[in-house]
């Protein structure tokens, strides 16, 4: 990991509203990814298109009220997959409480997430750096979850050219942010040619956001 700025396996604050939280998800491991087995065998990962014509090199999926979808027409949230057109796959109760938790640990209480993306990094997949705003809700935080190989996080600031800060993020690390920090910008450098004991070459990462203003879950 020496090109990789991992720093200490401690808890730490990123950024006024943003804390990472190595290895929290890490006693899960196994069963999310049988998770995200079912819920790709429900709804494959597909590599969507940017409103420009441009093919992301994630290939994505999600779980929960609504998915999050890219085409011609825009960024947008949707209550079913567009291919499949079926409702999007339930989201685990478990996954649900991990990102409750993780959010309350990161002084977020009460956060209920409509909407999980799910996103395959095959090697050198990367996602460039860019905002979390199509949610109506940009009171609640983000909770970011990292499977399978470390990859390295880039946590930037409210302005594209704001210094971006290099996280190593392993399998089972956690990122929450909001407050202050819920429009910074953010993304993935190209996913090394590694592999992982558990899914091989990939990573997978798990997004958990909420999307309305609306009550319930």
């Amino acid at each position: 990991m020496d090109d990789l700025l991992s720093g200490l396996r401690m808890p730490e604050r990123v950024a006024p509203g943003a804390l990472f939280l190595p290895g929290y998800a890490a006693s899960i491991e196994r069963e999310a990814l049988r998770g995200i087995a079912a819920i790709c065998a429900l709804a494959p990962p597909h590599h969507l298109l940017t409103p420009g014509g441009r093919r992301l090199s994630v290939a994505m999926t999600g779980c929960g009220a609504f998915g999050w979808h890219s085409d011609r027409a825009g960024y947008r949230y949707v209550s079913r997959d567009p291919v499949s057109g079926r409702p999007w796959p339930a989201m685990p109760r478990s996954w649900r409480d991990l990102a409750r938790e993780a959010a309350e640990r990161a002084g977020y209480p009460g956060f209920e997430p409509q909407s999980c993306l799910v996103n395959r990094y095959d090697t050198g997949a990367r996602m460039g750096l860019h905002r979390d705003c199509d949610e109506d809700d940009l009171t609640s935080p983000v909770v970011s979850v990292s499977f399978g190989v470390t990859a390295a996080f880039l946590f930037g600031g409210a302005e594209r050219h704001d210094p971006v800060r290099k996280l190593a993020v392993e399998s089972g690390d956690v990122l929450v942010w909001g407050g202050p920090s819920r429009l910074a910008y953010h993304g993935v450098a190209p996913l090394p040619r590694r592999t992982h004991s558990l899914t091989g070459p990939l990573r997978w990462n798990l997004t958990f956001r909420r999307v309305t203003h609306r009550q319930g879950p």
